[in-house]
């Protein structure tokens, strides 16, 4: 019989939840102390589950579970709810913006690896969201940040093969390629990123989301930056996101 360890609590927030049997729920949560862990909430679907709301999509939690050698799943004993993010859900464009950026953290980080990184920018963006009730400028924040913790980001300064500065000017690429490329060094078959979404990057790699509220209106740009690495970050685990298409839908 398997052996139960000690019951773990950390700060979390859910990823994703869906039912399982009559009434269960397998959920997907981002712990800040532990990573990417899935986990069963035995009767969450009751009507009087102690559970509550806290299970919902994007929920900041407090969560105690219990591991068991050689199971994948955790067994989920309480949650308690520290912020909800329901309001912010009922608008169709930040709903699927959240969407999104729930599905991408699931898909980059790998499971049981610590990434505290990943959680506090999950949680600062999906605040700025739910607060500003913009999509744009914190949509390109956090899929450049999520390649950035994932080691996918090139040099955004210099030309990845002569060296040429890329200041001022438009850079070349080409998915799955690595770094940028100046007018000369540019190749068939590569897409250009313009000056001014290149310039918004670098600021964003140097500023607070908060610092950059000056830059939202500029939405062409912001939204030439998101498509470029959420196309990243689809050729690197190698399949689509679901929940893409609804965002770029409604913009």
């Amino acid at each position: 019989m398997p052996t139960r360890m000690p019951l773990q609590e950390s700060e979390a927030i859910v990823l994703r939840s869906y039912p399982l049997g009559e009434a269960d729920r397998l959920v997907s949560f981002l712990s800040r102390s532990a990573g990417r862990i899935r986990g069963v909430a035995r009767g969450a679907r009751r009507p009087k589950s102690r559970f509550g709301a806290s299970l919902e999509p994007l929920s900041h939690i407090r969560i105690w579970f219990y591991e068991r050698e050689t199971r994948e799943l955790v067994r989920i004993h309480q949650c308690e709810l520290l912020e909800s993010f329901l309001d912010a859900q009922r608008d169709f464009q930040c709903g699927c913006a959240l969407a999104l950026m729930a599905e991408v953290a699931e898909a980059v980080l790998p499971e049981r690896e610590a990434a505290e990184g990943a959680f506090r920018l999950l949680l600062h963006v999906a605040r700025e969201i739910r607060d500003s009730h913009a999509v744009a400028l914190p949509l390109a924040f956090y899929a450049l940040w999520m390649v950035r913790l994932a080691g996918w980001l090139g040099d955004l300064e210099r030309c990845a093969r002569c060296g040429a500065s890329l200041r001022e000017v438009a850079a070349w690429s080409r998915i799955g390629a690595a770094g940028l490329y100046c007018s000369r060094c540019r190749q068939g078959g590569m897409r250009a990123l313009s000056a001014e979404a290149l310039e918004l990057a670098r600021c964003m790699l140097t500023a607070r989301l908060e610092n950059l509220r000056r830059f939202q209106d500029r939405i062409q740009p912001l939204q030439e930056l998101s498509r470029f690495y959420l196309d990243l970050i689809e050729y690197q685990i190698e399949r689509k996101l679901l929940s893409r298409p609804m965002v770029e839908a409604g913009k």
